[in-house]
């Protein structure tokens, strides 16, 4: 289902894949268990869209648990929004817009995608105590279970995950 919110410029789909009666997953990527909980939301990347990110995975999140019974952390939900706020701001300040936004749930974590048009991949710098700002990726790589970066035909897609649980954290 494909709507934009009054007011916005913010594209939001949000997909509930389903399992076949074989067990095969449709619209999800893994094959075994449960579909996941998914939401694909469009940014225009202009003013107001890092915040709007932060929303859209707080309700995300909020929804998982309420509706569908997933244990989310205070702290899942802090470093979710902390983290999208840096992929999405990094979107927003190298690629032209639109930027792709989707959020899963998948097993014990919740996976964040962002896809730009920049087809310049980011790679992480070394430590500097000197360097003012530009630590994004190493506060992202600090606090996420997995990173990962794929070209794609306009761009590029990163994807993160995140433990939903502190004791899944602590693995």
């Amino acid at each position: 289902m494909d709507s934009v919110k009054p007011g916005t410029n913010h594209q939001v789909n949000v997909v509930h894949t389903a399992c076949t009666a074989s067990g095969a997953r449709t619209g999800g990527a893994d094959t075994a268990g449960p579909a996941p909980l998914r939401a694909d939301v469009t940014l225009d990347g202009g003013v107001g869209c890092i915040a709007e990110s932060r929303r859209h995975t707080e309700r995300f999140l909020t929804r998982a648990q309420v509706e569908h019974g997933v244990p989310v952390s205070e702290r899942a939900h802090d470093v979710s929004k902390l983290v999208v706020s840096e992929l999405v701001t990094n979107a927003c300040k190298y690629a032209p817009g639109p930027i792709g936004l989707r959020l899963r749930v998948v097993g014990t974590q919740v996976e964040l995608s962002v896809q730009d048009r920049e087809i310049l991949l980011p790679a992480p710098r070394g430590a500097d105590p000197d360097r003012v700002g530009r630590h994004g990726l190493e506060i992202v790589l600090a606090v996420t279970e997995s990173f990962a970066v794929t070209r794609e035909p306009r761009g590029k897609r990163v994807t993160v995950r995140i433990a939903l649980t502190d004791d899944a954290a602590a693995r």
